[in-house]
C-alpha cells in the first residue's frame, strides 16, 4: 500500500448506501480519504475528471449512466471497487487483487478484505481490461436471447435479423445499423447494444461494433491498431481504436 491514504470517491444513487459506506470507510483512515460523493454516473464523470481520485467505490446499477457506461467515458480508470446488491451475478474476476466486488449492504469485515488486497495492489490493468470484466458481469446477468433489432420507420416497426447486420457505427446521438441491403438509424447507444449483442459482435472502436462473422481480413496498422475489412457488398474497411488492441488480439489468439 502507498504511504498516503487513497483519495476516494463514493458513487451511488442511493443516499443511505453512500452514507453507510462513508461511515465504514472512516474505520480505515490510513487507507481511504473520502474526497467527495456522486449521486449518479454523469455527476461522477465530472468529479472523477476534477478530483482525479485514486479509488472509486462504484455502484453498478444506476439510472442515467450505469457503471459500464460511466467507465467508458473515462480516459483513465482509477482503482475500481464495485458495489452491487446482485449477489447471484458475482464474478470470480471481481475477487482478484486488481478488482474487488462488494455485496450490499457492505460489511466492515468484508471491507477489511478490500484493505488487505490494496496492501498488495499493483495497478497494472488497462482500461480495456477493466471494461471487459464489467462487460462479462452484464453478460452473466442477462442471458443473451437477442436475435433481431427493432427499427422505427414512421409508424411501423421493422425487425432486422442480427445475422444480417455487418456492423454498427455511432455518430453523435444516433447509431447506424449497416446491413448488405440498407442502413437504419436507431436511438440505442453502442454501450447499450454491447451489453445485449451476442458474442459474435465485437467493439473495435469507440464508435464501432462489428459482426465478426463478416470479417474477411485483418491487417496490422501503425500505433497498435488494425485495419479490418468486412466481407459485405461495399467491402468496408475499418481502422480499430488503440484501446481495443488487446480485445482484437485476444480474438485472433495472437
Amino acid at each position: 500500500m502507498k504511504n498516503a491514504p487513497y483519495t476516494t470517491l463514493i458513487i451511488d444513487d442511493e443516499p443511505p448506501a453512500r452514507a453507510r459506506l462513508h461511515k465504514l470507510l472512516e474505520s480505515f483512515p490510513e487507507t481511504f480519504r473520502v474526497v467527495d460523493e456522486a449521486k449518479n454516473g454523469i455527476e461522477a464523470v465530472e468529479k472523477i475528471y476534477q478530483l482525479q481520485p485514486d479509488v472509486i467505490f462504484l455502484d453498478i446499477e444506476m439510472p442515467g449512466l450505469n457503471g459500464f457506461e460511466l467507465l467508458e467515458r473515462l480516459n483513465k480508470i482509477p482503482i475500481v471497487i464495485f458495489c452491487t446488491a446482485f449477489d447471484q451475478y458475482s464474478l470470480k474476476a471481481f475477487e482478484t487483487n486488481s478488482i474487488d466486488y462488494l455485496l450490499k449492504p457492505v460489511r466492515l469485515e468484508r471491507l477489511q478484505q478490500t484493505v488487505d488486497k490494496l496492501s498488495s495492489f499493483k495497478n497494472n490493468l488497462s482500461s480495456a481490461t477493466i471494461l471487459e470484466v464489467l462487460k462479462e458481469f452484464y453478460h452473466q446477468k442477462e442471458e443473451k436471447k437477442m436475435t433481431s433489432i427493432t427499427v422505427k420507420k414512421g409508424d411501423k416497426l421493422i425487425f432486422i435479423k442480427l445475422d444480417e447486420v455487418t456492423h454498427f457505427e455511432a455518430d453523435e446521438k444516433y447509431v447506424t445499423v449497416f446491413t448488405n441491403k440498407e442502413n437504419h438509424l436507431i436511438e440505442q447507444s453502442l454501450s447499450q447494444l454491447e451489453l445485449k449483442l451476442p458474442d459474435n459482435f465485437m467493439r473495435i472502436h469507440r464508435s464501432i461494433i462489428i459482426n465478426r462473422n463478416y470479417v474477411d481480413e485483418v491487417q496490422k496498422y501503425f500505433n497498435s491498431r488494425f485495419v479490418i475489412r468486412l466481407n459485405n457488398t461495399k467491402k468496408t474497411s475499418i481502422t480499430s481504436g488503440r484501446s481495443y488492441n488487446a480485445t482484437i488480439k485476444n480474438w485472433m489468439d495472437i
